[in-house]
C-alpha cells in the first residue's frame, strides 16, 4: 500500500476532528446534568407539578451560565448549537406535516368569488383530492377547464382589482394558470416564512422546518417540545387580527326579545310536527324518532328558545349583548343567524356580525358581541398593519399584548379611536373571530399607532400571541394532516434501549472477530471502533439528527464493516493456503477482495440513496447513518486495518488470520450446490405460494402510515387485557384496535374514527373520548390533563401519539412502492453494467423478488400471533430496501467470485466453476451472516418496542437473503446461461447440417 504516511496523517487528523465535534455533545450533556441536579435540589418531588417546576429551574440555570466559558473558550450555548442532535424518538417532541389550504389561497385571489363555475370547480377539486395524488391546484384547473365557457380571466374570478396588474380580460385560461400558480407558490412561501418566524421565537432548540415539494405541505419538527397543545395552536393559528366598531348591548335589547318570539313559532311548529309524526307512527318507531330528535340541533328548551339559553344580561352601556353557557354557543349562533331572525334587523344593522368573546374558565360562560359590519364585511383595520408586538401588562396588572402599527395603520387607528371617542363607543379587537377586548376611548383620538389586547391570558399565552402577531398571519388556514408526538420519558427509554443494543452488539462482534481471526481480528476491532468514532463525528459535524432507526443503521454498519474485513481476511487465508509468503498474501488478499467489497457496498449504498431521497423522518435518519457507515467502513477496512496489519508484519512477525479453533474451518469444502437447485426451486416455490396465498387471504397489518388514522401508545399503572380494552374502545369509536406494546401495562391503540376530519377540535374530542373510555383502567386520581400532558417523569397516560390523514397515507404508500421498484431497477442496471451479462442481473433480481415475497409472507402469516407489532409502515419499507441491499451484497460477492473463476479456469465446465466459486465464499457468507444476525438479534431483543418489527423484518431478510444468494440467484443465472448455450449449440449443429447438405 502506497502513501501509508499520508493515510496515517489523514486518519489521525480526521479522528481528532471527530473527537472535537463530539466534545460539544459531551460538554452540553455535562452542563445539563448539572442543571438537573440543581433543579432537583431546588424543587422537591412532593411539590405539585414538580416536573414542570423543575423544567423552569433547569432552564433558569442554563440561561444563567449560557455564556460562561466551560473549557477552551467554549460556552454552553456554543456547545448546545453544535451538539449531536437527537430526534423525536430519543428526545420526545412533536413532528407534524401541515397542509396550507390552497383552496383558501385561491378563494382569496378570487376575492371570495360567488361565481358558480369557480365554486363548482373548487367543490369538485375537494372531492377529487380525497382519492388523488395530484396537487390541489392541478385538480382545480382540471375541473374548471372541464366546465363549458368557464373563463379564469372573468371579472368574477381572477380578473379583479387584486390581480389587475397580472390578469386582464383578454388572457386565455392557460395564461391565467401560470399567474395563479406563481401567486399560490408565493403564498405558500409566505406561510413557510411566517411559521419559521413563529418557531424561531418558540424557544425549542434545533427546530427543523422544510417545504415538501410544491404541494403546500410543510414539515415541522420540534424535538424536546413538551406543551403539545401550545405547539399545535401556535402552528395552526391563522392570527387573523381585525379591529371593528362594535354595537352597545342596549342597542340590541329589543332585538333579542323579538328574536325569541320569532324562534317560538319556528321551534314550536317543529315540535308540533314531531308530535304529529309520533302519533301517526307505530310504537316500534318511536325510539328511532326520539333518537333523531336528540341528534337535531333545533331542540327547544321551554317556551323561550333564545332566552332559555341566556345566562345573564350584558353590562349597562357595554358591548356585550348577553352571556351564554359555552356549551350552548353553537345553538345560540344557529338561532341568531336564521333568516327569519336576521330579517328583524334594519338599516346598517343588517350587516351586524355576531361573534363570541373569550370564555370565562371559572363560570364556563361567554359574552356575545355584535360587530358593525358593512356590505363587503371587511374590517376597517386589519392586523397586516402590525409591525411589532410585545407581551406586557395592562393598568390592572393583567397580562396583555401591546402592538405597534405602521404609518397607514397609525393614521387609520387615530381615525377609528377619534370616531369612537366622539360617539362614546368601543372598538372590538378580534383575533381569529374571537373578541379579546372591546375598550372604550376616553381620552380622545390615539395617535402613534399603539394599541393593546388584554384578556384572560397566561404569560405564556401572551408571549405566544405576541410572537404570532409579530411573525404575521398565515395567508391561508393550516391543518395538521400528519403528526407524531412522543413523550420525553418514552424518548429516554428509547435512548437507554438503543445504547444497550449498541453496546451488546458491539461487544459480541469484537469478541467474535478475535475468536475467529486472532490478532488480525483484534486489528479489525480497532478499525471498527475508529469507524464508529468517524460515524458519530460526521453526524455531529453535519448537524444530522440521530434517531432510533439511525442507531439501528449504525449497528447494521458494524455488520457491514465486519463483512469488509471478513472478505479481506478470507482472501488472505486463501493466498496463504496457496503457499505465498505473508507479505504477498496480504497484498494480494487486499487487492482481490477490493472488487467484491466495492460491488457489495455500492449495491447497498444505492438502496440507501433511494431511502434518503424518498424516505421521511426516521427513515432518512436510518439512510443517513447507513450511507455514512458504508463510506467510513470502506475507508477503515481497506486502509486502517491494512495499516495495523502491515505495521505488525514489517518486522517479520507471523500473522495467522485464524486461531487454533478456526484454522481449518471451512477448508476444502466441496458441495455440489447446483445439483440441489431443483430441490431449492421446489422448496422456494412452496413458500412463495404459501406467502402469496396468505397475502390474498389474510393480507397485511397496514399501519396508519398507509391507511390513515390515529394511534396512541398508552401506559397504565397495572397490567391490562388488550381484548377487554378493545371491546370498550369499539363501542366508543366504532372501529378500534388495542394491542400490547412492549410491557403488559402498555397498549398501542389505533382508530380510524373521524379520519377524514382535521383540526385541533377533532383531536381534542378523540383524546377526551379515549380518556373517558380508558378511565376504568387508569388510576382514580388521574385527570384528563395529566393523561394527555407530556413530562420527563411521566409514567401513566399517553406516551406517544401519531395521526396520518388519508390523503397523505396514499402518498406515503405510493412513495414506498416507487422506492422498492426504483431500487430494483437501479440495482438491475448496476449489475448489468458491472458484469456485462443480463443473466447476472436476472439472477440477482429473481433472488430479490424471492426475498421480498417471503418476507411479506412471513409478516402476513405471523402478524396476528406475534407478541410485538408487525405493522406494514414506512419503517417496514426501509427494512425491505435494506433486505434488498443485503441480499444483493451477498449475491454480488458470489457473482464476483464466479467471474474471477471463469477468467482463471477458462477450460472448466460452467457448473464446476460455479460450484467452486460458491464453496470458496462459504466461509465469508456464513461468517458475515452470523455476525450480522447477532447484531440484529441484539437490537431486536434490547433495542426497544418501536423498532422490534423493523428488526424482525431484517432478521428474516438476512436469513432468506443468505439462502437466496446461493440457491436462487446463482442457479437462475446458471440456468439462463446454459439454456442460451444449448440454443446456440443447436443452432450451430443445424447450420453444419445445412452446409453439409
Amino acid at each position: 500500500m502506497q502513501n501509508k504516511g499520508l493515510i496515517k496523517v489523514f486518519a489521525i487528523l480526521f479522528g481528532l476532528v471527530c473527537i472535537y465535534q463530539l466534545s460539544f455533545t459531551f460538554i452540553a450533556n455535562e452542563v445539563e446534568s448539572d442543571a438537573e441536579e440543581f433543579a432537583s435540589q431546588q424543587i422537591s418531588e412532593n411539590v405539585e407539578n414538580y416536573s414542570d417546576k423543575r423544567d423552569v429551574q433547569e432552564q433558569r440555570y442554563l440561561d444563567s451560565i449560557g455564556n460562561e466559558e466551560i473549557i477552551a473558550g467554549i460556552t454552553y450555548n456554543d456547545a448546545k448549537d453544535k451538539e449531536l442532535n437527537k430526534g423525536l424518538d430519543l428526545k420526545g417532541g412533536i413532528n407534524v406535516i401541515l397542509q396550507i389550504s390552497v383552496k383558501d389561497i385561491l378563494k382569496g385571489l378570487a376575492n371570495n368569488s360567488s361565481d358558480p363555475a369557480f365554486n363548482k370547480a373548487l367543490n369538485q377539486a375537494d372531492e377529487a383530492a380525497k382519492d388523488s395524488q395530484e396537487d390541489y391546484i392541478d385538480l382545480f384547473f382540471e375541473k374548471f377547464n372541464a366546465i363549458p365557457d368557464a373563463k379564469l380571466a372573468s371579472p368574477d374570478v381572477f380578473a379583479n382589482k387584486t390581480l389587475s396588474d397580472d390578469v386582464n380580460f383578454e388572457m386565455s385560461n392557460e395564461e391565467v394558470e401560470s399567474v395563479i400558480r406563481k401567486r399560490v407558490d408565493e403564498s405558500i412561501t409566505s406561510a413557510f416564512e411566517v411559521l419559521r418566524k413563529r418557531i424561531d421565537k418558540f424557544g425549542v432548540t434545533q427546530p427543523n422546518i422544510q417545504r415538501l415539494g410544491q404541494s403546500g405541505r410543510i414539515l415541522v419538527e420540534l424535538p424536546g417540545a413538551k406543551d403539545i397543545s401550545r405547539v399545535q395552536n401556535l402552528l395552526q393559528s391563522t392570527a387573523q387580527l381585525e379591529f371593528w366598531y362594535v354595537y352597545k348591548g342596549n342597542e340590541f335589547g329589543s332585538f333579542l326579545g323579538q328574536a325569541n318570539n320569532v324562534l317560538k313559532d319556528i321551534v314550536g311548529k317543529k315540535e308540533e310536527a314531531k308530535q304529529a309524526d309520533t302519533t301517526a307512527t307505530g310504537d316500534d318507531e318511536i325510539d328511532e324518532l326520539l333518537a333523531e330528535a336528540e341528534d337535531s340541533t333545533d331542540v327547544a328548551t321551554g317556551n323561550n328558545p333564545l332566552f332559555d339559553l341566556i345566562q345573564g344580561p350584558g353590562y349597562q352601556g357595554g358591548p356585550i349583548l348577553a352571556t351564554f353557557s359555552v356549551v350552548d354557543t353553537a345553538q345560540a349562533m344557529e338561532y341568531l343567524n336564521k333568516p327569519q331572525v336576521r330579517s328583524l334587523l334594519s338599516g346598517d344593522m343588517r350587516y351586524a356580525k355576531f361573534v363570541w368573546g373569550v370564555p370565562d374558565e371559572e363560570t364556563q360562560t361567554v359574552g356575545l358581541y355584535a360587530l358593525k359590519g358593512n356590505r363587503s364585511m371587511e374590517p376597517p383595520l386589519s392586523g397586516s398593519v402590525i409591525t411589532d408586538a410585545q407581551q406586557t401588562y395592562d393598568q390592572l396588572g393583567r397580562v396583555a399584548v401591546s402592538m405597534q402599527m405602521d404609518g397607514a395603520g397609525a393614521k387609520k387607528w387615530e381615525e377609528m379611536t377619534g370616531r369612537a371617542f366622539n360617539e362614546q363607543g368601543q372598538i372590538a379587537i378580534v383575533l381569529d373571530n374571537i373578541v379579546y377586548s372591546a375598550p372604550g376611548v376616553t381620552t380622545g383620538p390615539i395617535s402613534g399607532g399603539r394599541s393593546e389586547i388584554s384578556g384572560d391570558f397566561t404569560v405564556t399565552e401572551g408571549q405566544d400571541l405576541a410572537n404570532v402577531l409579530r411573525a404575521g398571519k398565515l395567508p391561508a388556514s393550516a391543518e395538521i394532516i400528519q403528526s407524531e408526538i412522543i413523550g420525553p420519558s418514552l424518548g429516554q427509554e428509547a435512548i437507554d434501549s438503543g445504547i444497550m443494543s449498541f453496546l451488546i452488539a458491539l461487544a459480541v462482534v469484537l469478541i467474535w472477530m478475535v475468536f475467529y481471526y486472532g490478532k488480525a481480528g483484534f486489528f479489525a476491532d480497532i478499525a471498527l471502533v475508529v469507524n464508529i468514532l468517524f460515524i458519530f463525528g460526521i453526524l455531529a459535524g453535519l448537524g444530522a439528527v440521530l434517531t432510533l432507526p439511525g442507531i439501528a443503521g449504525i449497528v447494521l454498519t458494524i455488520g457491514i464493516s465486519v463483512d469488509a474485513n471478513v472478505l479481506i481476511f478470507e482472501r488472505i487465508r486463501e493466498e496463504l493456503a496457496k503457499g505465498k509468503v505473508q507479505k504477498d498474501a496480504i497484498k494480494d488478499g487486499f487487492n482481490n477482495a477490493l472488487s467484491s467489497i466495492l460491488d457489495a457496498n455500492i449495491t447497498t449504498g444505492l438502496t440507501g440513496f433511494i431511502l434518503l431521497i424518498l424516505g421521511t423522518g426516521p427513515i432518512k435518519g436510518f439512510a443517513t447513518t447507513l450511507l455514512i457507515g458504508i463510506a467510513t467502513s470502506l475507508f477503515t477496512a481497506i486502509f486502517i486495518t491494512r495499516l495495523f496489519i502491515d505495521g505488525y508484519g514489517k518486522n517479520g512477525k507471523s500473522l495467522a488470520f485464524a486461531t487454533s479453533a478456526t484454522k481449518g474451518l471451512f477448508r476444502n469444502v466441496n458441495i455440489d450446490f447446483l445439483k440441489k437447485r431443483k430441490m431449492a426451486y421446489v422448496l422456494s416455490g412452496i413458500f412463495i405460494v404459501i406467502s402469496i396465498g396468505s397475502l390474498f387471504v389474510q393480507g397485511l397489518n397496514q399501519g396508519v402510515d398507509f391507511v390513515g388514522g390515529r394511534t396512541y401508545t398508552v401506559r397504565f399503572d397495572q397490567d391490562v387485557n388488550p381484548t377487554e380494552v378493545e371491546k370498550d374502545l369499539v363501542v366508543a369509536f366504532e372501529s378500534a384496535e388495542a394491542k400490547t406494546f412492549g410491557p403488559d401495562n402498555q397498549l398501542k391503540i389505533t382508530t380510524k374514527y373521524r379520519v377524514d376530519d382535521e383540526g385541533t377540535e377533532v383531536d381534542n374530542e378523540i383524546q377526551e373520548k379515549l380518556f373517558s373510555t380508558l378511565k376504568p383502567y387508569l388510576p382514580a386520581d388521574l385527570g384528563y390533563d395529566e393523561f394527555t400532558a407530556g413530562g420527563d417523569e411521566k409514567e401513566v397516560g399517553i406516551m406517544q401519539s401519531m395521526k396520518v390523514g388519508p390523503t397523505i397515507a396514499d402518498d406515503i404508500k405510493n412513495a414506498s412502492f416507487w422506492a422498492v421498484l426504483g431500487s430494483l431497477i437501479v440495482v438491475f442496471l448496476y449489475i448489468l453494467l458491472r458484469f456485462r451479462k443480463w443473466q447476472f442481473s436476472l439472477g440477482a433480481v429473481a433472488a430479490v423478488f424471492h426475498d421480498v415475497l417471503l418476507t411479506l409472507g412471513v409478516f402476513s402469516l405471523l402478524y396476528k400471533i406475534m407478541p410485538f407489532s408487525m405493522e406494514i409502515n414506512q419503517a417496514f419499507i426501509a427494512a425491505i430496501l435494506t433486505v434488498i441491499g443485503y441480499s444483493l451484497n451477498d449475491t454480488v460477492v458470489v457473482f464476483d467470485r464466479i467471474r474471477e473463476f471463469v477468467n482463471e479456469h477458462a477450460t472448466w465446465p460452467l457448473g464446476k466453476t460455479v460450484n467452486s466459486a460458491i464453496n470458496s465464499t462459504i466461509s465469508r457468507t456464513l461468517n458475515t451472516s452470523l455476525t450480522t444476525l447477532i447484531v440484529l438479534l441484539a437490537i431486536f431483543i434490547f433495542g426497544g418496542e418501536s423498532i422490534r418489527g423493523f428488526m424482525f423484518a431484517l432478521i428474516v431478510g438476512v436469513i432468506v437473503g443468505t439462502y437466496s444468494s446461493i440457491f436462487i440467484a446463482t442457479p437462475v443465472m446458471f440456468d439462463s446461461v446454459t439454456d442460451k448455450a444449448k440454443i446456440e449449440k443447436k443452432k450451430k449443429a443445424e447450420e453444419t447440417e445445412e452446409a453439409t447438405a
